[in-house]
């Protein structure tokens, strides 16, 4: 058996025809500056062969699978990728119940549950008698019986006997009527779909746009034409008449229309007329998704009926221990762990005997979670509502629990989000994947990690065309006697790097939160001198975004905010601006190029070259996202889907362009010699030599760079991005626009996904904006940035209610002198070093 992994001759993306080994059977970190190689070696290269050669196996591999572009890899193993991309966008989805701990739950409940007779007030408790009930699951449980009864013992009154199916928000035996067990009802925002102030043809429902709106008045038509009136398409909505607006409002099917056509059967396909209408689709992608993808259309406010615990009334009086379901499931994953090692001492012999291995099972899995740094979280928490990083622990959480050997795990960043303090755990929980006979392999920066790899895999030195080698192998230690090594170069200048920073004062103001006391805040108030670059740390679940983005961002400069007394000193600070991780955009059209309204330059200078006059192209044929000069089989995406059977969907190469999603036309455009396709398929820090005589592009180029995303494509999707990257991103547009007044930036850990070394460039890019007036508040964990700043506010102890306290405030000197501050505990081993 082969205890290494051989590649030989590399050549995917941007890697420089490298061969190396990589040993089995032991933690194994790839790091190296962003855009050097890391994902490529390990994602696109390791993981794609691993996947083509299973699927190979199960007869199923054909021409549109393709090799990686590597002349032999030997010595592989099965492969599991535990990535950051949200895959699960159903608003029903908990932690509880992809990680099943309430489904065992929901069995507890169903076999332990007590509740109180409606009819004369008496405890009934549960039947426990072995006939009645065993410790396992069966299909059984889950099924509803409306027959089956229960009687009071004191007044025979009659209820139902109680089954998993009662405790399930999603079944409608347990799920609350009003809000069909989401917790919450919306309301449409009319505003946000209409600005009735303009017709459809310019932008009159909000997010139809480009060929979207081609293709639903081509419909429309259809229908007007079909029941015999005009539908106008330059014609403010306001104006519209009763058929008209129902028409676009509710669609030909609805009630609202067909009472103006009683007896007028309505078209039988899409093409004939048959519009679902606007409102009635948004609803209907509701009812099937939530609010995934639309958010922003709707106004959600807590259900009345359920108070947001999701059950009806009768399944949330049901308690086991003193506790009911729903409050269990709402309690941080600390407390609900200490709730259910406390029923030892609350339950019967009899009832122990018999939950006995279904409580193990739901502690061992509760562990586990708290181990990868959520223990913060609770079970009754949306998966759509997780960050990336978080996301990918709770997979990693029960990976742990498969108990599988002989894997090669591969993991992207698993410390994206984690304080110091927790990234010791998830480091245990790596090596117990390692130690049950599993290759973990870990793209990763952060130093506490490579400290406790077996092997680091170095790659670089730069980005894109300037990266692609492997520049260093070996510990951490070893790293740093290789010259060739940037990591080892980096951590070897921090060693010897001595203590001379310069802590500005600010300029004598501040922005004050009093009183904070929203969700695990007690009672708080902060002050965030201005003119700083100010750290708010703590563990995860402290407080930290609840403070910065949930009360100061959200609030704004309004009288009377929730969550707090009141925010004071909005006079010297006018302007706030937001960059958060959230998604930039979910729409596969969306890229790099035209979210920075570069595209916009590159089209109109296209379409000035004179091959472009020549053949009477006009920047519209430039577009990918309109019919005219794109590629019609692949509509301008370069890629096409191909169904898999029980296998996600395959995007493969258009076989009409070749991925170039351009007609032939538009292709003999060059500059430079360099078609549009081409551009898009540059990486940011390579097209600048090609772009460099356009300044509105170039700056945005050097910006762009500046933040550590050069290593990007333009015509990369949004929706591939980390949400580091488009944090970044949406970083770099907003300080390509001149700031008129001073501004207070609030940034939402900026660092990640980023090399130490390219910590240092968004640092100084950081300080250039305090410097030039400006305030910058950050929620950060790495160490390194937090020591570069001017003021730190730690929140904390610990995570959920441990949390929500301000444990210190000061310049980072000050904090590391603070003991009951994990941020200081740490910043005094750096401290330490200088």
């Amino acid at each position: 058996m082969q205890n290494v992994m051989k590649i030989r001759g590399a050549k995917e993306n941007n890697l420089n025809n490298i061969s190396l080994d990589i040993p089995k059977y032991q933690l194994v970190v790839v790091t190296g500056p962003s855009g050097s190689g890391k994902s490529t070696l390990a994602m696109d290269t390791l993981q794609r062969e691993c996947q083509r050669q299973y699927m190979e196996s199960m007869g199923m591999i054909s021409d549109s699978v393709s090799k990686p572009k590597v002349d032999s890899i030997e010595g592989l193993s099965p492969s599991i990728s535990v990535g950051q991309h949200m895959t699960n966008r159903n608003p029903r989805s908990t932690i509880g119940t992809q990680t099943d701990i309430y489904t065992l739950l929901r069995i507890l409940y169903a076999k332990l549950g007590e509740r109180q007779c409606p009819s004369c007030g008496c405890r009934i408790k549960p039947n426990v008698s072995g006939a009645a009930m065993n410790s396992g699951y069966s299909e059984e449980d889950e099924a509803y019986d409306g027959h089956a009864k229960v009687h009071c013992e004191q007044c025979g009154y009659a209820l139902e006997q109680l089954t998993m199916a009662h405790f399930s928000f999603n079944k409608p035996e347990g799920a609350c009527a009003a809000c069909s067990g989401l917790g919450h009802v919306a309301d449409l925002q009319m505003h946000a779909v209409f600005d009735e102030t303009r017709s459809v043809r310019s932008g009159g429902v909000v997010f139809w746009y480009d060929f979207l709106i081609d293709y639903n008045l081509s419909i429309l038509q259809a229908a007007a034409k079909h029941y015999g009136f005009s539908f106008p398409e330059d014609v403010p909505i306001e104006a519209f008449t009763p058929v008209q607006r129902d028409l676009l409002f509710y669609g030909v099917e609805s009630d609202a229309f067909t009472r103006h056509f009683p007896d007028k059967k309505s078209p039988k396909s899409v093409g004939q007329g048959k519009f679902e209408g606007v409102i009635t689709g948004i609803w209907r992608k509701y009812r099937e998704k939530g609010d995934s993808g639309a958010s922003e259309l709707f106004a959600e406010s807590v259900c009345a009926d359920c108070h947001g615990e999701k059950l009806n009334q009768a399944s949330r009086l049901v308690d086991v221990g003193g506790a009911g379901i729903a409050d269990v499931s709402s309690w941080p994953l600390g407390d609900t762990l200490a709730w259910m090692n406390s029923l030892q001492n609350k339950l019967t012999a009899e009832e122990m005997i018999l939950v006995e291995p279904l409580l193990h099972e739901m502690v061992v899995r509760m562990k586990r979670i708290i181990d990868v740094g959520l223990s913060y979280m609770s079970l009754n928490r949306q998966v759509i509502t997780m960050s990336g990083g978080e996301a990918q622990r709770l997979r990693l959480a029960s990976v742990l629990g498969s108990g599988l050997t002989g894997v090669l795990y591969i993991l992207d960043e698993p410390t994206a989000g984690l304080h110091p303090r927790d990234t010791r755990g998830l480091i245990e929980v790596l090596k117990q994947l390692r130690d049950l006979g599993n290759t973990v392999l870990v793209i990763e920066h952060d130093e506490e990690v490579m400290r406790a790899a077996d092997h680091i895999i170095d790659m670089g030195p730069g980005a894109g065309s300037f990266g692609g080698q492997v520049v260093g192998q070996g510990t951490l230690t070893e790293l740093m006697a290789q010259p060739a090594s940037v990591t080892g170069a980096y951590f070897k200048a921090q060693h010897e790097r001595q203590d001379g920073l310069e802590r500005r004062r600010g300029n004598g103001k501040s922005l004050t939160i009093h009183d904070a006391h929203l969700r695990n805040l007690k009672h708080v108030t902060a002050s965030f001198p201005l003119g700083c670059l100010v750290s708010v740390t703590g563990v995860s679940g402290s407080g930290k975004s609840t403070l910065l983005f949930d009360l100061l961002a959200s609030s704004g400069q309004t009288e009377q905010p929730a969550g707090c007394r009141a925010i004071t000193g909005w006079e010297a600070a006018p302007q706030l601006i937001t960059v958060d991780q959230s998604p930039l955009s979910r729409m596969q059209r969306s890229n790099i190029a035209t979210y920075t309204d570069v595209y916009t330059h590159l089209r109109n200078f296209y379409a000035g070259l004179p091959e472009a006059k020549r053949s009477k192209l006009t920047a519209k044929h430039f577009s990918f996202n309109t019919a005219g000069g794109r590629c019609e089989t692949c509509q301008g995406l370069g890629v096409v889907s191909i169904h898999m059977h029980f296998l996600p969907e395959l995007e493969v190469r258009c076989p009409a362009c070749r991925g170039r999603r351009f007609s032939e036309t538009v292709l003999r455009v060059t500059y430079n010699g360099l078609t549009i396709s081409d551009l898009l398929d540059m990486t940011i820090q390579e097209s600048l030599s090609s772009l460099n005589n356009m300044a509105k592009i170039t700056d945005k180029i050097k910006l762009l760079c500046d933040v550590g995303l050069g290593y990007l494509k333009w015509g990369q999707s949004l929706r591939t991005l980390s949400g580091g990257e488009g944090q970044r991103i949406k970083l770099a547009k907003e300080l390509s626009k001149p700031a008129k007044q001073h501004t207070v930036y609030l940034l939402d850990e900026p660092t990640t996904g980023l090399h130490p070394g390219d910590v240092q460039r968004l640092s100084v890019l950081l300080h250039k904006l305090v410097d030039a007036g400006n305030t910058v508040i950050i929620v950060e964990h790495n160490m390194e940035l937090v020591w570069q700043s001017d003021w730190v506010i730690d929140i904390g102890p610990g995570g959920g209610e441990a949390g929500g306290q301000i444990v210190a405030e000061g310049t980072p000197e000050q904090i590391a002198d603070v003991a009951a501050s994990y941020t200081g505990q740490y910043l005094q081993e750096q401290y330490a070093l200088r």
